[in-house]
């Protein structure tokens, strides 16, 4: 692990008892480099080795995101270039920084103020305080990029109520605050204008974040998602998405049209092996066991076609037609699913920190 502690992209601080990482690269509304990851990695394993600090305040700082993701534009040259050798290496990194949050002895304290997708979902779900804002907007948007939801999601989706998980998995649907605090992806709400006066007194108190929190929390408005929990639990009840996709036909209803339009954008492979999974994930005794697991998944999913293709569409030539093979759901067999997540070569497998 290379020490770069001090790098522009993340803002390394100490204020009194808690240490602060501050993402920094608001162009990219602070997607995640690998330097990132070993930044905050070298300084989450200083301070909780630092018997003076109590707490990690983990925010970005400036623009409108929190954290989009990991740089994907820069796995699909690795995969293009290095068939996928430093892409996997990312990936590595990405997830031990995400297991080291998972099991921190201090608490950390994650603002989710604005954009949190794919990677980060992945650091600030393992916060054990997670803060949700008006601003909120969280995602897990892989089967649109040909990817699975990495980065812990096999473990945090699969522990939410119903099938909410595979709901949010398959179609990438967007969540607000007070849907991120309903079905517990948050901890607290607290209104944008609010959040430097708490991370103001967590700074003073430590010892008493749950009472700050709880101070300047808020009623969110009705969590939108809350009316449709029984529609998801019935059309999304199958682990086969050739099922899911006939149940949503068959409905008629506006909402179960709008999320079949959703769904055949999706590349058919990214979704069958996100319900893949999404039931290990769910067997997984431990956050290692479902990490080692992603880390296969991913890291294979990147070298197959609808990772690049779908990057293309999405971020390079930004048409938006991708042109996904197989083309249909019928055309993923069982093995292509099973295979991308057959273990590794013992070298390559996942291990934490």
């Amino acid at each position: 692990m290379t020490d770069n502690t001090h790098i522009p992209e993340v803002h390394v601080h100490r204020h009194g008892a808690v240490g602060h990482l501050s993402l920094n690269r608001p162009k990219a509304i602070h997607s995640l480099t690998l330097a990132m990851c070993e930044a905050m990695i070298a300084a989450l394993l200083e301070w909780r080795d630092d018997d003076d600090v109590k707490a990690v305040i983990l925010d970005h700082a400036e623009g409108r995101g929190f954290c989009a993701g990991g740089d994907v534009t820069l796995l699909r040259r690795s995969a293009l270039e290095d068939e996928g050798a430093s892409g996997r290496h990312f990936f590595d990194v990405e997830y031990k920084l995400n297991h080291l949050m998972f099991t921190y002895p201090k608490p950390i304290v994650a603002f989710m103020d604005g954009i949190t997708m794919g990677g980060g979902v992945g650091i600030s779900q393992p916060a054990k305080y997670r803060v949700a804002t008006e601003n909120t907007k969280f995602a897990m948007p892989e089967t649109g990029i040909g990817l699975i939801c990495d980065v812990g999601g096999g473990w945090y989706l699969t522990r939410l109520a119903g099938r909410l998980g595979q709901f949010i998995g398959l179609t990438g649907a967007r969540l607000d605050g007070s849907e991120c605090l309903a079905i517990g992806l948050a901890t607290h709400y607290v209104p944008h204008e609010r959040l430097s006066e708490v991370k103001a007194r967590i700074i003073s108190h430590p010892d008493d974040i749950e009472g700050t929190l709880e101070g300047q929390s808020f009623a969110p408005p009705e969590a939108r998602i809350a009316s449709n929990y029984a529609i998801i639990d019935r059309l999304f009840a199958s682990d086969r998405f050739e099922d899911i996709l006939a149940g949503l036909e068959a409905d008629g209803g506006e909402w179960a049209a709008k999320e079949l339009k959703t769904l055949r954008g999706k590349s058919p492979s990214a979704c069958k092996n996100v319900l893949k999974q999404l039931e290990l994930g769910a067997a997984c005794n431990t956050f290692a066991d479902n990490m080692a697991m992603e880390l296969r998944g991913a890291s294979r999913a990147i070298n197959r076609h609808d990772f690049a293709e779908g990057v293309r569409a999405l971020l390079v030539d930004k048409d938006n037609n991708p042109q996904w093979q197989p083309a249909t759901p019928e055309g993923v067999t069982d093995e292509m699913v099973e295979s991308l997540f057959a273990p590794l070569p013992a070298d390559q497998e996942w291990k934490p920190l």
